[in-house]
């Protein structure tokens, strides 16, 4: 990633605290208003015409209806009705939270066969300046790879940047989920990466799954890399403030409330991911046991008290992050809280020890990546705490032995 995963501007940070007052001035008088305009997204189209839609003569249930009964909907259908409302709603299908997760990769597959063509068609336009067909192959290239048969891309939105989520493991057979939430500068484009490769969602998601069967080989896991919320766009006024992290927080409760089975939930968030997380908590279903925040700027609260839920909270730095530069405050909607590193905090502290900086708490052989994946699994005996303490294991018990709290 770029920003926030390279040099510190910590100029511009203290540039941003400073200007709160103005800021808010703005905000209040309407200066920074977003005009609302009439949505023409692919996914939104697919929605509408869901809405109109028809099966043996019945209206379709209301998308917002909720997941359970959505999950009804589809459980009373007969193969071949599933699969005709894949292929004419395949955006709509593939991020209805409620559909079969099995059902939604189905229908994300075909949205980005047909997301392919279309870019295809763009590399060749002349409308386009070479640089605007350069992307669109970039696009195409990356909707290629995405759509390779055994990809499981649980969400996909092609509109601007562009929005993902992809499950590693079976999601309806697991003992425990994971769910990756990373920072700044995530789009379509930065999903996966090639060079850095555990610095992206895919990598980052992928190097946890591997960590947790290797921690836990009995327990049954799952994980998601989810970049499905807009992340703000470098080191700005977007991600000094919660406005990403206030809309990323309702998707991402939305789809753990539509998760499969009843399995305990772990959030290891990243960066920016830890605000919105930290947004989140307060509304989060019960079923999130855990939220583990690295490199984090803050998480909106003052205490882990004061986020408000009862899962544990874990917090971890490498001692080469420039993050700790950044100051941990709150004014005027600017700046995101408390360290989370921070005694009076109250998280449960871990070592991250060979972390490769700000970008590299995931990476293959640190004890970062372990101690996430054992707080994945389950394996509470196993996690290391930093300052070579058990501050952080006081009252936990290891659910991968044999009774699973």
């Amino acid at each position: 990633m770029t920003s926030f995963d390279t040099s510190p501007q910590l100029g511009v940070w203290r540039s941003l605290a400073t200007l709160a007052v103005v800021f808010v001035m703005l905000a209040t008088t309407g200066w920074t208003a977003v005009r609302q305009q009439r949505d023409t997204s692919a996914l939104h189209t697919s929605r509408t015409a869901w809405e109109h839609g028809r099966l043996a003569g019945h209206a379709l249930p209301d998308l917002d209806s909720g997941p359970a009964r959505l999950a009804r909907f589809f459980a009373s259908l007969t193969a071949a009705q599933r699969t005709a409302l894949t292929r004419e709603y395949a955006l709509a299908v593939g991020n209805m939270n409620g559909a079969p997760a099995r059902l939604r990769y189905r229908a994300n597959r075909l949205a980005l066969l047909r997301q392919v063509a279309i870019e295809r068609t763009r590399t060749h336009d002349s409308r386009l300046s070479p640089a605007g067909q350069q992307l669109a192959e970039r696009r195409m290239h990356r909707y290629e790879a995405l759509s390779a048969p055994g990809r499981q891309i649980l969400a996909f939105d092609p509109e601007g940047s562009g929005r993902a989520a992809e499950v590693f493991g079976g999601l309806d057979e697991a003992d425990r989920i994971s769910i990756v939430v990373p920072g700044v500068d995530t789009d379509l484009l930065t999903f996966q990466r090639t060079n850095r490769r555990y610095s992206a969602p895919v990598g980052m998601a992928q190097a946890l799954y591997a960590a947790e069967r290797e921690a836990s080989p009995s327990t049954r896991t799952a994980v998601i890399a989810w970049a499905d919320y807009t992340s703000p766009d470098g080191l700005g006024i977007d991600s000094a403030t919660a406005m990403r992290a206030v809309n990323g927080a309702v998707r991402l409760n939305a789809l753990v409330g539509a998760l499969p089975g009843s399995a305990p939930v772990a959030m290891f968030c990243h960066s920016y991911g830890s605000v919105v997380c930290g947004v989140a908590a307060r509304t989060m279903p019960e079923r999130v046991a855990d939220i583990a925040v690295a490199g984090s700027p803050g998480m909106r609260a003052e205490n882990a008290a004061e986020l408000g839920t009862d899962a544990r909270v874990w917090a971890m730095r490498d001692a080469d992050d420039w993050i700790q530069d950044v100051p941990h405050l709150e004014v005027g909607g600017l700046g995101h809280g408390e360290d989370p590193m921070a005694r009076e905090f109250g998280a449960r502290v871990l070592s991250a020890r060979e972390a490769k900086g700000h970008g590299g708490y995931f990476e293959p052989g640190t004890d970062s990546l372990r101690n996430l994946a054992e707080i994945g699994a389950g394996a509470y005996d196993s996690v290391e705490c930093a300052h070579d303490d058990e501050a952080c294991t006081v009252g936990l018990s290891d659910t991968t032995k044999a009774g699973r709290a």
